[in-house]
Order: C-alpha cells, then structure tokens, then sequence
C-alpha cells in the first residue's frame, strides 16, 4: 500500500533509478523543473482568475475602516458590477497574472526541489517526507516565492483599490510610487508578507501531501480523483490562510497607505492602530469569512490544476518516447 504514490512522487519529481547515465539523469532532471515551473504557473493563473472578483473584494474591505460583512460585500461587488461594468470585477487582475504566474511557477517548482533535496538527506527518496521536513519545504518554497515577486504584489495590491483614473497599468504604477514615494515604497509590508508565508506556504503544502497521503493509506489508490484533490486543496487553503490571516491584512494596510491616508511604519504599530480603531477580531480578521470561501476555491483549484498538469506532460513524454 502507498507504492504507487511513491512512485508517482518520484517520477513527477524527476527522481530515477541507481545506474542510470549521468546525462540522461541530468536531461530527466532539467525536464523535471522545466514541468514544475510550467505546472506551477498554469495553476496560478487559472486559480487566481477563477476568485479574483472575491480577492479584489477582499483588498478593498481590508484596507478601510468600513465594517465587513456578507451583505456589504455583496453590495460592493453589485455596485462595481452596475457602476463599471462586469470585468470592472476584475481590475487588477492583470497585475495578478504578472504577480501570480511567476510567484506560482516559483513556489512549485521550489517545493519539488526541496521535497527531493530534504528526500535524499532523510533518505525519504520519492516518498512523503516526515511532518517536519514536510513543512519545511513548502515555508522556504513560499518565502522564495515571494522573495523574489514582492513587488509585482504590491502593485496588484494598488491597482485593486485605486479607480482606473489613477493608474492606467502596470507599468504606470511603478512609476508613479517610484517618482511620488520612493522607490522603497515597492516594499512596503515586505515584512508582514515575509512573516505570514511561513504558516501559509508550510501548512498549505503539509496539509495536501498528508491528505494525499492518508487518502493513499487508506483507499490503497496512488491517485486521488478530481473532487478529492479539491477538497484536500480546499483543507490547505482554509487551515493556511486562518493561520496567517491577520498578517496579510497588516500588508494589505501597509502596502496602500499612500493611497488611503493613513502612515503605517511598522507591523505593531500597524496591528496595534488597527485594533485601536477597529477592534481586534473586527480588524485584523476583516473579510475572513469571505478568505474562507475564497482561499479554500483558490487553493483547491491551484493543487488540482498543477497535479493534473504534472500527470499530462508526464504522459505526453512518455508517448513521445514510446513513440520513437
């Protein structure tokens, strides 16, 4: 039981047998990355899009003062709706893509080749790690990720509650913050973003490959189905972004500060004014019973998408292999 789901870890992570000629495994290990980046960015993408209209939604109650609740959301998205029109629901999203394709790409991509790092140093070779390491790979993944896009997160960030007047693209918002703000402005609430990847990242990862895992112990099947990758992707969305969520409205604060008025510095300073004015869990869990229909879609989405991706390039090679 669980054989064939190590097998399958280790051919979608690249892993190959003893004996093997030294160029044929660095080909299979070059084809291994090249299908994770690929993966990785296609799950972004489609997940991003699927929930941006909620996501946006969310940035702009978690930036003001205005209490949240369901029925206000809704009315702020009909509004939008009449007022702009229906894709208006999704301004900013092509800054997510820009954000989101290379960050998605990067964390997936990270996190095979830390599973398979860790792996080999704990003798775990193509299997599931042990709980710590499991963890650890999917926190440095998530911290790679976003060491690396930061930026192109604050932008989307901007262009999600900002009127189209104020910036017509991309491009004409990092050059906007670059030349009223100061270029250090690209990484404001870098901190907070740092400090809540860890739990996000960590838990997200930990939590789908343990479920896949005890799906495998149990059912004897390697592969779960479409629906049970959902909701194991669904079980790592809700726990993750519970976990890490009154760090992403303190970079949400800190990112549009210069666009609403307000001049957060630090994260306590910025946690504690929020709690002064706005109370604690009215606050810093604003829009959270939103984040738990959308995080759990979105990251449900995300797994199934680049696990699914993985299994049809692997088999795609396999046919044109096959087929010389």
């Amino acid at each position: 039981m669980g054989s064939g789901v190590q097998e399958q870890r280790a051919s979608l992570q690249g892993e190959v047998l003893p004996n093997i000629h030294p160029k044929t495994k660095d080909l299979q290990q070059t084809r291994s990355i090249l299908n994770a980046i690929f993966s990785g960015a296609l799950a972004g993408a489609v997940a991003k899009t699927a929930v941006a209209p909620l996501d946006r939604t969310k940035i702009i109650f978690q930036v003001s003062s205005d209490r949240f609740s369901g029925k206000e959301a809704y009315r702020l998205i009909y509004r939008t709706y009449l007022k702009n029109g229906f894709f208006s629901l999704w301004r900013g999203n092509s800054a997510t893509m820009v954000r989101v394709i290379p960050y998605a790409a990067i964390q997936f991509c990270a996190h095979e080749q830390y599973t398979r790092i860790l792996g080999g140093y704990y003798g775990f070779q193509g299997k599931v790690l042990p709980p710590i390491p499991r963890f650890l790979t999917g926190a440095v993944a998530g911290f790679t990720a976003v060491m690396l896009t930061y930026p192109l997160d604050m932008v989307r960030a901007r262009m999600a509650v900002t009127p189209k007047e104020m910036y017509s693209n991309i491009l004409h918002v990092f050059v906007r913050i670059s030349r009223d703000e100061g270029l250090k402005t690209l990484y404001r609430g870098f901190a907070p973003t740092m400090l809540g990847v860890i739990p996000y990242a960590g838990l997200s990862f930990f939590t789908y490959d343990t479920l896949k895992k005890l799906h495998s112990e149990h059912t004897g099947r390697p592969d779960p189905y479409s629906y049970e990758r959902l909701a194991f992707g669904a079980c790592a969305g809700l726990i993750s972004q519970s976990a890490s969520y009154p760090l992403d409205v303190v970079r949400r604060r800190m990112q549009t500060a210069g666009v609403t008025g307000h001049t957060y510095g630090t994260i306590l300073g910025t946690m504690k004014e929020i709690v002064v004015e706005e109370g604690f869990i009215r606050g810093l869990y604003k829009g959270l019973s939103m984040n738990w229909v959308k995080g759990p879609l979105a990251v449900g989405i995300s797994f199934t998408t680049f696990d699914h991706t993985q299994i049809v390039l692997k088999k795609l090679h396999e046919m044109g292999y096959t087929g010389r």
